[in-house]
């Protein structure tokens, strides 16, 4: 027989906001009053029974945020095999077990060690079960349960915003949706009334309304106008707790603007406007701006002006400037003060955009007056025409008057008027006008076959103001006249075979006139009287402007003639007859039995001599370019003579001087003289500078000798001063290298330079007195000695 062991889950109902236990079929609304106790069957944990009550337990419930200083007791895990003498050991594993909750090991009592929040996790499963001590074995099987944290209203509502913006159209119905706010509570909506939100408004009544449960935000005035008030602020209020005292409750703010709609016509501040403008103003130029205001902003402010009626319908415009929404009235027409001086206009400015729903409000319009005067001013003279066309005919005699101008002075003053020809127009002076009454005639012959039309401007100007002048252009068309004879229209120079045979086509002659006939050209071919009975050549008229020549015999020899000069009569048939004599040059050749030309007398027919033109150009050119290149040789030359002697690959501006000479040694004493250096004394006031050539001659300066004694300073500073005044220096920056040793050494001059300088031998025995240091230099130069004493 199978021995079933129980286990026991003790939780104390006698302490107030400790724990208490529930059934899952019944939900509890106080504590309960007796101790409960789960039992445990030893077979399996999902099988729960309590030994004297049908319940069925799997969740304990515990309330949040604790506020005590001990721990917050939760239950007691017992076993029916525990016998008081410490044998047993009880663990509990799950959420938090160790850290959220502890067990006494011994007794089993549970604990909550921390503040529990239901909005952090509201619900912990943990596992209880029991084991021997001594082997570790458990006793009971592994019980799993459940703890719930008990809600309390511990959250207030909070808006999804902090800050709403919502807009509504002005003027409209009461009830008009204008937005929704939403406000939510972190606590346990399934219990109590901790999360039931009611909603409430503290300000913005009684404009707007809120409803409570959903949060919507309707309008409550009727007619409010956005010209009067356009912004509005509203703060409504969330509650919990069903809006109950002592719910908690959160508020934010809804910012309510209307927007605009068309409910305001457009209105002139004034009825009458009076402008006034010169008659002289171009057209399309502005003469005032009107503006209608109007109280509503963007399309619904927009205004459309237009000119009604008034005697100046015709004469002025009106446009709408879309940036100020004024009126511009401008001038269509040319004003005139002579003519009309006054003009009345009916203006009207009307919505563009209208709504419908408010054309009870009265018409979208209004219309004003305005009146333009217009004032005089002194115009140019005005010509009768804008332009004219004249024509004359080519011979005509000199001063023929070709036409007239008229010009007017517009004014009521009606000044004289003077005209003249813009000369920058009719630069050759071959036409000039009467001044009095602008007739235009001619001061130099014309020629129609030069130039056919003539373009010249004609200026009139009042006599009082020259400054009141005006330009008309005046055409002039040449007319034609038969003033010219017809002519070859080229050049004709043919040949002959001398073994051409009688009426044979040499030539096709055709001719050109100059003039211009209406009806076409007909010329006449003759040969002139002269030729026409003793010629070797006929001619033949083909009536088609052409004519052919012939030859008149059979044989030619160019040995007796080897040119024939055939004159032709040309003859047209216009009034008056011109004719002209034209000569055809007819060589004679020797051919081939073909007609083809082998060779003629004299000059050669096809292939002339002599040098092209672009030969010419050519030879002319080269002869330029040598003429250029021998000044350019010539101007180096004179440059080169003024380049200083001394050339240095270095810039010549640093006045340093390589000397590439090795020279020879002390010996050479015509080479250069560095000695002068080392003794300033020995100076040669003979010597000018070798680097340049001078082009005036200076003397140059003896510089005083140094003291005895002198520092190198002072040495230094007199050179200094001496080539700061010195002519000969050169006038850009140069080095002086000195190397004076000075005059105080006891050892005086070691250098074989200076000894160049001196009168008699050096003596330098005393190097040998000077010590070891010195015992080499003595050697040397004391065997020079005794070699010259030698």
């Amino acid at each position: 027989m199978r021995t079933y062991h129980c286990f026991w889950l003790l939780f104390w109902a006698g302490q107030p906001h400790q724990s208490f236990l529930t059934p899952l079929s019944k939900r509890t609304s106080g504590f309960p009053e007796k101790e409960k106790v789960l039992v445990l069957s030893g077979n399996s944990r999902q099988d729960l029974h309590r030994s004297k009550r049908s319940w069925m337990w799997n969740q304990f419930f515990l309330l949040e945020e604790y506020t005590g200083t001990d721990y917050q007791y939760v239950g007691k895990l017992h076993s029916d095999q525990d016998k008081g003498d410490g044998s047993l050991k009880y663990i509990l594993s799950g959420d938090g077990a160790g850290d959220l909750f502890i067990i006494n090991e011994n007794t089993g009592d549970i604990q909550a060690t921390k503040r529990l929040d239901r909005e952090e996790k509201p619900v912990y499963i943990l596992r209880a079960q029991a084991i021997n001590r001594r082997t570790g074995r458990p006793v009971e099987p592994e019980s799993e349960f459940i703890i719930k944290i008990h809600d309390i209203n511990d959250n207030e509502p909070m808006f999804t915003k902090d800050v709403y913006n919502a807009s509504i159209p002005e003027m409209s119905d009461v009830g008009t949706f204008v937005v929704q706010v939403t406000a939510t509570d972190a606590d346990d909506p399934t219990y109590g009334n901790s999360a039931k939100v009611v909603y409430s408004i503290l300000q913005g009544q009684p404009y707007f309304s809120v409803e409570s449960e959903t949060g919507i935000i309707k309008t409550a005035l009727l007619n409010m106008d956005r010209e009067n008030r356009e912004q509005y602020q509203v703060v409504i209020q969330a509650k919990d707790m069903g809006g109950q005292m002592g719910g908690l409750s959160g508020t934010t703010t809804v910012n309510i603007t209307l927007t605009d709609v068309n409910d305001n016509p457009p209105r002139f501040p004034q009825s009458t406007y009076q402008f006034r403008v010169p008659e002289s103003t171009p057209l399309d130029s502005p003469v005032g701006r009107i503006k209608a205001n109007d109280a509503d902003v963007d399309e619904n402010a927009e205004i459309e002006y237009s000119i009604t009626e008034g005697d100046g319908y015709d004469m002025f415009g009106i446009t709408t400037d879309k940036d100020t929404q004024e009126g511009i009235i401008t001038v269509k027409k040319a004003l005139d003060f002579e003519n009309k001086n006054l003009y009345i206009l009916k203006v009207e400015a009307t919505n563009t955009h209208v709504d419908p729903r408010f054309l009870y409000l009265g018409p979208f319009k209004d219309s004003a007056t305005v009146r333009i005067q217009v004032e005089d001013v002194d115009e140019p003279p005005m010509f009768s025409r804008p332009a004219y066309i004249m024509e004359v005919k080519e011979d005509v005699p000199l001063n023929s008057v070709i036409g007239t101008v008229t010009a007017q002075d517009p004014d009521a003053a009606k000044n004289p008027v003077k005209y003249s020809v813009d000369r920058h127009t009719d630069m050759d002076r071959v036409f000039n006008i009467n001044s009095g009454n602008g007739s235009i005639f001619t001061s130099k012959p014309l020629d129609r076959e030069t130039l056919l039309w003539h373009n010249i401007t004609v200026i009139a100007a009042e006599i009082n103001n020259p400054k009141q002048s005006s330009r008309v252009p005046v055409f002039i068309k040449v007319l034609d006249v038969n003033d010219n004879a017809p002519e070859f229209a080229m050049f004709y120079e043919t040949f002959v075979c001398e073994n051409a045979k009688a009426e044979q086509l040499i030539q096709t002659l055709s001719a050109v006139d100059k003039d211009d006939s209406y009806n076409g050209h007909q010329f006449s071919f003759s040969l002139a009287p002269e030729a026409a009975s003793s010629s070797n050549f006929t001619l033949q008229d083909n009536r088609d402007n052409t004519a052919g020549i012939f030859t008149r015999k059979t044989r030619y020899n160019r040995h007796e003639t080897s040119t024939y000069f055939l004159p032709v009569v040309i003859t047209d048939n216009d009034y008056p007859i011109q004719s002209s004599t034209e000569t055809v040059t007819i060589r004679v050749c020797a051919c081939d039995h073909r007609g083809k030309m082998l060779s003629c007398n004299a000059e050669a027919l096809i292939h002339p001599t002599g040098l092209s033109t672009g030969a010419l150009i050519a030879i002319l050119l080269c002869i330029i370019i040598l003429l250029v290149t021998v000044v350019l040789f010539a101007a180096l030359r004179r440059q080169r003579k003024k380049e200083p002697l001394i050339i240095s690959k270095e810039d010549i501006r640093d006045n340093i001087v390589s000397y590439n000479d090795e020279g020879g040694g002390e010996e050479d004493t015509q080479a250069f003289d560095i000695g002068t250096l080392r003794n300033p004394e020995a100076i040669d006031d003979n010597k000018l500078r070798r680097d340049i050539v001078p082009e005036t001659l200076f003397m140059p300066r003896r510089t005083a000798t140094a003291r005895d004694n002198t520092d190198v300073r002072d040495f230094i500073n007199q050179r200094l001063k001496e080539n700061d005044t010195d002519p000969t220096a050169p006038p850009y920056d140069s080095l002086a290298t000195y190397a004076y040793e000075g005059n105080g050494s006891v050892a005086e001059s070691l250098s074989s330079l200076e000894s160049v300088t001196t009168d008699g031998d050096q003596d330098y025995d005393y190097l040998s007195d000077w010590g070891p240091r010195f015992k080499k230099l003595a050697d040397m130069y004391g065997s020079m000695d005794s070699d010259k004493d030698s």
